[in-house]
């Protein structure tokens, strides 16, 4: 069995049994916390309770004015790293083809130069957010073995792609497998590490916002 084989075969069925079983796992774990009841009557019907949760969703993606100058340099690199992620997975034709393959959905890919430069950026900005980490003293005393195993798996996917797109160290073969690989840790890490956020972030801030309309504060 060649290595390619091995990675589209064994390896994401596994990769794929781990994560679904992951994800089950830990959402049946946040959904089956003990919750405080809440005694208080609602200051806001449903409605506007709902509403508060969407907002919020919005005005959490942007830190207050206040907090800029220590948190805006690595609010900036964040974004930067996310939007051109976010080009890279759904604007390359080769992952736009699997998705089709596996959900039936397609849309026009972008050129490939575009695609190459975002993720070129993407890996720069995500250089310079684990330097950032590493030099911030605060951030460097907060960091957790999690936060540099979870900076590792998603850097992987990002350099094997840029390597697979101008085939510059080994062949095609080689590289698509090495890339497939990476994704599929990834897949396995995500459940259980901090790169679960992908699946809670607006969920929280939803749940954050709904609760402050509850109590009739503002977010």
């Amino acid at each position: 069995m060649t290595l390619l084989a091995f990675a589209r075969g064994p390896a994401m069925q596994v990769a794929t049994l781990v994560l679904i079983v992951g994800m089950f796992w830990r959402l049946s774990g946040i959904l089956l916390l003990r919750r405080r009841v809440a005694h208080a009557a609602a200051r806001n019907p449903f409605a506007v309770r709902l509403l508060g949760g969407a907002v919020t969703i919005v005005t959490r993606t942007i830190p207050r004015r206040t907090f800029w100058p220590r948190v805006g340099a690595g609010v900036a690199l964040s974004y930067v790293f996310h939007i051109g992620l976010f080009i890279v997975l759904f604007g390359g034709a080769p992952h736009i083809l699997v998705i089709y393959e596996l959900f039936g959905v397609s849309w026009p890919d972008l050129p490939k130069g575009v695609v190459v430069v975002a993720s070129g950026i993407t890996l720069a900005a995500l250089i310079l957010l684990l330097v950032r980490r590493v030099t911030h003293p605060v951030l460097k005393m907060l960091s957790t073995p999690d936060d540099y195993i979870s900076w590792v798996i998603v850097f992987l996917p990002v350099a094997t792609g840029i390597l697979l797109s101008g085939e510059t160290i080994a062949g095609y073969g080689t590289l698509l497998a090495l890339h497939i690989l990476s994704i599929e840790a990834l897949m396995i890490w995500l459940p259980f590490g901090k790169l679960m956020h992908v699946t809670l972030v607006f969920a929280g801030r939803f749940m954050l916002g709904h609760n402050f309309s509850r109590k009739g504060a503002a977010t």
